[in-house]
């Protein structure tokens, strides 16, 4: 007899006028991974936050395992054996990673004491599981990278020993061998009973962890099938309800006369930067790849101003380019922006407007004698959506109500409106969906090819396909520059890392 680990009848919800989910019907069985399909603003995130009881939705009902959740708080899922693992972090970054994993369920003596030794111990045990056995349990989360932070989020919702378990793009900043040794974790969860809703815009995923898959457009809940029994062309025509015949735009080629931008020159920074050596010229797409780790990003935050160079040059147009502070880089005639690697954390104010995160570094060019020109700034905003087909309901709401690729977008606006010579551009598709990625990867290449000093500089799993050319990086942490490499014509340029001997 088939058991239902959850069962929605007629879930509907409403934001204003905005209508988020309509109508949902869905019973997805125990034991199972069932995906949970949808572009970005289908209303997925809505669906999983009314799961989680962090909403209560305007109609219908859910159940789990044959229990009506009420919704008075997350307390009741979890109560009902539901965690959830965010795509958006929630560790707090000042605690220890142990204080994390049971900040909600600490183990307890028989007195109600923590027990703080049991704690470190199951500590260990998670960490080891999720493949981060050799971080200190006492170690501070805010020392983590992106990405021992998301592994950190998926040992904390295991430890918590649900009966479901939500994956809400668990695996958008993880490498490949950390998403190989999660799907390992999923697949004995599951042999155990574990139910898991698995949210992903990664359609190789989908096809190897997912039992079934349902797909969301618009709120409505479109199809429910066998997950091996689309083919990615027809799942992507479900979601974007259109044909998407083309994710990566044309690449034009980039004369090897064009005039260089961007110099670096034997440019070392902290450890994992040494002695890195590349021109960008006028129109190119350079990307940067690599295992998360090896220095890209510590690369692209030194020629942000982020971080301090050690040694080495660089030139901008020809001239000496060495910011004192990010403020420095964007501050001058021929900016250089960064779009950061977390947008939520590191680009966007969550609880102001769409129009303010929009217009944050201009808000001075547009400004009458000191005073903020109210109009200036909505034509200004106005004119930036409509460029972007950003889907907004209105500019004065907050930017956290935004779908995911819509506060990419947000940010990609914020760029745009400075007219920048260089955008770093850091992993600018990830936990985006397919129709969003195309239109991204347009943006890219329209910045490239409209020859106004936009260059832009990406590192991301899709660099191959979307870059002029591709600087691979191998291993920073010991490295030298020595070319690049083109996607197309290998032999034209090359960069590659070469390890130091010690």
């Amino acid at each position: 007899m088939t058991v239902n680990a959850i069962r929605l009848r007629g879930v509907g919800k409403s934001y204003g006028p905005t209508r988020a989910l309509a109508d949902v019907s869905l019973d997805i069985e125990a034991g199972t991974v069932h995906a949970l399909l949808g572009e970005n603003g289908a209303g997925k995130s809505t669906l999983i936050k009314i799961l989680t009881g962090v909403l209560a939705p305007d109609t219908g009902t859910v159940d789990l395992f044959d229990e009506r959740l009420d919704h008075d708080g997350p307390q009741a899922a979890q109560t009902l054996g539901l965690a959830t693992v965010f795509q958006e972090l929630s560790l707090v970054p000042h605690l220890s990673v142990e204080d994390n994993l049971f900040l909600s369920n600490p183990p307890r003596s028989k007195f109600g004491w923590i027990d703080l030794r049991r704690q470190r111990a199951e500590s260990r045990h998670w960490l080891d599981l999720v493949g981060l056995g050799d971080i200190h349990p006492g170690t501070h989360v805010g020392q983590l990278s992106l990405t021992q932070k998301q592994l950190l989020e998926i040992a904390k919702g295991l430890a918590k020993r649900p009966r479901i378990l939500v994956l809400d793009e668990a695996t958008a900043s993880l490498p490949g061998n950390d998403v190989d040794r999660l799907f390992n974790i999923i697949a004995e969860a599951r042999r155990e009973g574990l139910t898991v809703i698995y949210i992903s815009h990664r359609m190789t995923e989908i096809e190897r962890i997912a039992d079934r898959c349902s797909v969301l457009r618009n709120g409505q809940l479109i199809e429910t099938f066998d997950a091996r029994s689309r083919s990615h062309d027809e799942i992507c025509r479900m979601l974007a309800g259109r044909e998407i015949s083309q994710v990566f735009p044309p690449r034009r080629p980039v004369p090897a006369d064009a005039p260089i931008v961007l110099d670096v020159s034997e440019l070392s920074a902290v450890d994992k930067v040494r002695n890195i050596s590349f021109a960008l010229r006028q129109g190119e797409v350079l990307g940067i790849g690599g295992l998360e780790g090896q220095g890209q990003k510590e690369l692209l935050q030194a020629l942000y101003g982020a971080i301090r160079t050690a040694a080495g040059s660089v030139t901008l147009d020809g001239k000496p380019f060495k910011p004192a502070g990010p403020a420095a880089a964007i501050a001058g005639q021929r900016p250089v922006m960064l779009l950061p690697e977390d947008r939520k954390t590191d680009g966007l104010l969550l609880a102001e407007s769409i129009r303010d995160n929009m217009l944050l570094s201009v808000t001075g060019k547009l400004s009458r004698y000191g005073l903020r020109d109210q109009a200036a700034e909505t034509a200004c905003s106005r004119a930036i959506t409509q460029k972007l087909a950003i889907k907004i309901a209105s500019p004065d709401a907050p930017v956290s109500s935004l779908s995911g690729g819509n506060q990419q977008k947000v940010l990609l606006a914020r760029l745009l409106l400075n007219e920048p010579a260089v955008y770093i551009l850091m992993d600018p598709t990830r936990g985006i969906d397919v129709g969003t990625k195309q239109e991204i990867y347009s943006l890219i290449r329209s910045f490239a090819n409209s020859r106004i000093a936009a260059r832009p500089f990406s590192f991301s799993p899709q660099i191959s396909k979307s870059s002029s050319a591709c600087v691979i990086a191998c291993s920073f942490s010991t490295a030298a520059s020595s070319g690049v490499n083109s996607p197309a014509t290998p032999s034209t340029r090359s960069i590659s890392w070469k390890r130091r001997s010690t």
